[in-house]
């Protein structure tokens, strides 16, 4: 990472990385899309060994099971967080551009759209294995933050969806060239990497090593990504295009609200531990 003068301050400065990881003459591999391979392996790995805990094993998971759920999840991913952030963020401009919703190359995508998009996915699964929708999102819930810190550093190799203005006595404070100042700010990328990634998986994949009332470890998941979410926006640059709204909140803060009610409900509960 390297670093340079601005006025009357020392700080970091984004490295500009190449977004394009690999040329193989005219097909270019992007790091974003590597962090999204990375993600979905992750996420096979970690499926394989939840399923091979006894009470899964009891209930006749197998390795098929969860290569099903990893090709229904990427279409949830993809479909979703492309359809979320053409409706959560910028409904006016794909009303008036409808075919731009297509084009996922031309970047934007919403985790509470993908996250919606999964659910969905994961309902048409269960309905066609004669399981139960939460004893399926308990199974996969554990197994998503390592995917959420890989995308989330890809978000800062890409230099986007930087920081707010930091104070200077924050010392790994960096200036964002693509945000057309020299202003230090949070990486809150990388915030969310740690918060909503990496801490995230080590709560739930502990919550998780126990059997649970179901819809638990599903509840866990809600109610541990909304607080962590919520509480890195404070930290996040707002969309442009947005702004702050109601409260001063963020449309990421707004969209965690039902998330965290919702979490904290079926964390609650004390249902059949036996009923998946």
């Amino acid at each position: 990472m390297r670093s340079t003068f601005y006025p009357a301050l020392f700080m970091l400065v984004h490295p500009q990385f190449n977004p394009v990881a690999l040329s193989l003459g005219p097909l270019q591999v992007h790091w974003y899309g590597l962090t999204y391979l990375v993600a979905f392996g992750l996420f096979w790995w970690l499926a394989r060994r939840r399923i091979a805990q006894p009470w899964f094993r009891r209930e006749g998971w197998t390795q098929r099971d969860v290569e099903d759920l990893l090709f229904f999840g990427v279409l949830g991913v993809i479909i979703g967080g492309r359809l979320g952030y053409a409706l959560f963020y910028k409904p006016g401009y794909y009303l008036s551009h409808p075919l731009e919703v297509l084009m996922v190359w031309k970047g934007g995508m919403s985790f509470h759209g993908g996250l919606l998009g999964v659910l969905l996915a994961l309902a048409t699964f269960a309905k066609l294995r004669g399981r139960t929708f939460l004893g399926v999102t308990d199974v996969v819930a554990p197994c998503v933050p390592t995917g959420i810190a890989a995308v989330r550093l890809g978000n800062f190799i890409n230099g986007e969806l930087w920081g707010r203005p930091a104070d200077a006595s924050v010392p790994w404070a960096m200036v964002f060239p693509q945000a057309g100042d020299a202003v230090a700010r949070h990486p809150s990328q990388l915030y969310q990497a740690l918060l909503e990634g990496l801490l995230l998986f080590v709560l739930l994949w502990w919550f998780g090593q126990r059997q649970r009332a179901l819809g638990q470890v599903s509840g866990a998941f809600l109610l541990g990504y909304g607080v962590f979410r919520f509480t890195a926006e404070f930290f996040r640059e707002p969309d442009s295009f947005l702004g702050t709204l109601a409260l001063g909140l963020s449309m990421g803060q707004w969209l965690c609200v039902p998330m965290i009610v919702l979490g904290a409900w079926l964390l609650s509960r004390r249902g059949d531990m036996a009923v998946r």
